[in-house]
């Protein structure tokens, strides 16, 4: 695994990280609270973006 490959996660990643459903990680990139590109068919999310999602929840609940 390359350093690279390892910034990106799936969609199933995410969604174990955050422990949400697939329907509501698909609608945080909907509404683009969560970053993410695509490469033909395959949606992949930063690692960072993922980070950036928590600290903003946090700064919310605050």
């Amino acid at each position: 695994m390359t350093a690279a490959s390892a910034a990106l996660l799936t969609v199933p990643e995410v969604m174990a990280r955050l422990k949400l459903s697939r329907t509501k990680v698909y609608d945080l990139i909907r509404t683009r609270r969560l970053v993410s590109i695509t490469e033909g068919r395959a949606r992949r999310i930063p690692e960072s973006a993922v980070q950036d999602y928590i600290r903003a929840r946090i700064a919310e609940a605050a």
